[in-house]
């Protein structure tokens, strides 16, 4: 099945249906900050940007989970030949990787918890992986926001773990990587970012 904003639009409602949440909008916020940042640096394609930010949650359709919904949304997109957005699926979470640096609960099998354990260790990540683990912490259901008001928002629900610092490190990084890239802020890029973060 071809990947498209089409098809695409049409998973994430259908995802919607079977398991609705704040997920869903955050999705289309997280889709619209990866196409933003992708027009703005060149080399990326903002429409291949915007389809892995909006679907890279898709495993939510199966229920509310931890980190069930990521091998859930890989099983997904495989099944539907959407290879790049399948790892993605996975990828989001681990801008280490390793996967002791999660900070879900591995609701999953221990044959599902040893292949994630594999693909997190064996991906190799190019941008887009990073955009959408960059755009992750950018989006709240109601909207853009600053990463720090993300990074206690996510921290509240989850707790403070040991890698709990070095993810935010890394996505610091990952920001400032984009940054020279584009030569502006991340945040010009997104409108209505500060009036949400003071929210």
């Amino acid at each position: 099945m071809e990947l498209n904003r089409q098809t695409a639009e049409a998973a994430l409602q259908e995802a919607s249906k079977s398991n609705p949440g704040a997920w869903v909008d955050h999705s289309r916020y997280v889709a619209m900050a990866c196409e933003n940042i992708a027009q703005r640096c060149g080399h990326l394609s903002a429409e291949q940007a915007y389809l892995y930010g909006l679907l890279h949650d898709i495993g939510r359709y199966a229920g509310v989970s931890s980190e069930r919904h990521l091998i859930d949304g890989y099983r997904y997109c495989m099944e539907r030949g959407w290879e790049k957005i399948a790892q993605i699926c996975i990828s989001h979470a681990f801008m280490i990787q390793d996967i002791s640096t999660s900070i879900g609960e591995f609701d999953v099998s221990e044959d599902d918890y040893l292949f994630m354990k594999e693909f997190v260790a064996n991906a190799v990540y190019d941008d887009y992986d990073r955009l959408v683990q960059l755009c992750d912490s950018l989006a709240l259901p109601s909207g853009f926001c600053l990463l720090e008001k993300r990074f206690v928002d996510v921290t509240i629900r989850y707790g403070v773990h040991p890698w709990t610092i070095d993810r935010w490190k890394k996505i610091l990084e990952i920001k400032q990587a984009f940054e020279e890239q584009m030569g502006c802020s991340i945040y010009t890029l997104l409108p209505g970012v500060a009036e949400n973060s003071l929210r």
